[in-house]
């Protein structure tokens, strides 16, 4: 089941790798005027579409397999005798994705297919994570459950024909799993022999197609939901009451966000985040615990202001702190027009608040409303997250400032650098601190109305203290960080 799993997820990892590689790369045009023989080039661009598509599986995969040798135990052979059957095993699905890729490209342009093959696949992995979490994993750990599910487990066998790829790979080291006579050789031999095979049907498929796939690959994306007149009526609605340099800058960056297949396709695992995230809610067993379920309902709404926070942070990480580097090469344009750098930096930041401010007030307010949470707790926990985004997104925007990654073609890369880290340590330690310091004050007010009691002055005192710290705590969350990324990209203009 492993390899069966491995293997389809490489097939289709390297179709959309091979569109890369072989046809959307930006040192094509200097490849191509060299003086190169196109059987070098396919075969240097094959050994680089592996190996971009299968070191995550190999990455995922070794514990999997260090498990198996230490379960049953194996000599030291098996190791290097894995990594040499997993090489061929690996140029298969490279093979297989590299021709159904030459062949798609020369029916739909290549920028074409790519967002098309992008889009299916987050389909895919949203309608999977989906039917994962509606199974209710959790019951595989219910001790009331467990008898049932190992007898599940046993009866489970394995889909297996000798025709495919990850049956040859199985049947080669199973004999060194199992201490077993078998024919680990002539399954390599399979493996190698079938390998090698595709190489040489996808150079002679190459030799045909290639050139003609290429050059249709150089016409342009079409956009379609940014040129409906729907679009942009509700777009100039929304920003009507914005100055008219911002306005202007909100209208290019909306437009952009949907031209990108790659950007506004991942609101689509956005939604399933979201579904997924209430849908928990309904399940928790708060009526096993010891604890009065009227406490634990009201604990984890608190606690739950912690938790949206991250996932807000988790977002924005991802669509907020890259919108300055999005401005790639061209940035130098924003400099030199008639708009001043704390327009644009601010312009960022209403392009970011709007919809993340939507997607927490959603999150907060139905979560407690699923936890039947008492009115004090909807209110405070929607009038904190409400506030708490506001310095989220200021500090994606500021920090994203700081350190811009112009250069990056992969937007998705952007927040994996130092100040993506520097950012999420940041938010992680602002929304840390909004919690300590309401959670005495909360548990004082809610206490008074359970017990019906009233507050004595220190309490009054502790939590007006408390108020003013939570307020000016996020007052320095929104406006430092905007000033330390404004003068940062102030010095990267002189």
């Amino acid at each position: 089941m492993v390899f069966v799993t491995f293997f389809s997820i490489l097939v289709f990892s390297n179709i959309i790798t091979s569109l890369s590689t072989f046809y959307l790369s930006n040192d094509l045009n200097l490849i191509h005027s060299a003086p190169v023989p196109l059987g070098k080039i396919y075969l240097a661009r094959f050994v680089e579409t592996i190996i971009d598509s299968s070191w995550i599986i190999l990455f995922f995969g070794l514990p999997v397999f260090i498990a198996y040798g230490v379960v049953y135990s194996v000599s030291f052979i098996y190791y290097p005798w894995l990594l040499v059957v997993m090489i061929p095993f690996l140029i298969i699905p490279a093979g297989l994705g590299i021709i159904l890729t030459m062949v798609l490209v020369n029916f739909f342009p290549a920028k074409r297919t790519k967002d098309l093959l992008v889009f299916l696949s987050i389909v895919v992995v949203a309608i999977l994570y989906f039917l994962f979490r509606f199974l209710q994993p959790e019951r595989l750990v219910d001790p009331d459950a467990f008898s049932a599910t190992a007898v599940y487990l046993n009866a489970l066998t394995e889909p297996s024909s000798p025709f495919l790829p990850s049956y040859w790979i199985t049947q080669a080291i199973l004999p060194f799993l199992l201490n077993d006579s078998g024919s680990p050789i002539f399954f390599l031999l399979l493996l190698l022999s079938t390998g090698l095979a595709l190489i040489v049907i996808g150079k002679h498929i190459c030799a045909y197609l290639y050139y003609d796939g290429w050059s249709k690959s150089q016409e342009a994306k079409k956009s379609t939901i940014s040129k409906t007149n729907l679009f942009n009526r509700f777009i100039h609605f929304l920003t009507k009451h914005l100055s008219c340099q911002t306005r202007a800058l909100v209208i290019k960056d909306t437009k952009i966000f949907f031209r990108d297949t790659t950007q506004w396709s991942q609101l689509l695992l956005l939604f399933a985040l979201v579904m997924v995230y209430l849908y928990n809610f309904t399940v928790l067993p708060l009526d096993k615990s010891p604890i009065p379920t009227f406490y634990l309902q009201n604990l984890i709404s608190f606690l739950n202001m912690g938790l949206a926070g991250f996932v807000l942070s988790a977002i924005a990480v991802r669509f907020a702190f890259p919108a300055v580097s999005l401005e790639g090469p061209s940035f130098w344009i924003i400099g030199s027009s008639p708009i001043t750098l704390k327009s644009f930096l601010w312009s960022k930041f209403f392009t970011s608040l709007v919809p993340l401010l939507i997607l927490a007030e959603v999150l907060i307010i139905l979560s407690n409303y699923l936890l039947n949470v008492t009115n004090f707790m909807m209110l405070l926990s929607s009038i904190t997250v409400f506030f708490m985004t506001f310095g989220i997104i200021s500090m994606a925007i500021g920090i994203g400032a700081c350190y811009p990654r112009f250069n990056v073609e992969n937007t998705a890369k952007i927040a994996t650098g130092f100040g993506g880290m520097v950012y999420m340590i940041c938010s992680m330690s602002f929304i840390g601190l909004i919690i300590v310091l309401e959670a005495w004050p909360v548990y004082i007010i809610f206490m008074s109305h359970i017990r019906n009691y009233s507050l004595l002055p220190w309490q009054w005192t502790s939590i007006c203290l408390s108020s003013i710290a939570v307020v000016a705590l996020n007052i320095f969350a929104i406006v430092l960080p905007m000033k330390i990324g404004l003068k940062k990209l102030s010095e990267i203009e002189k």
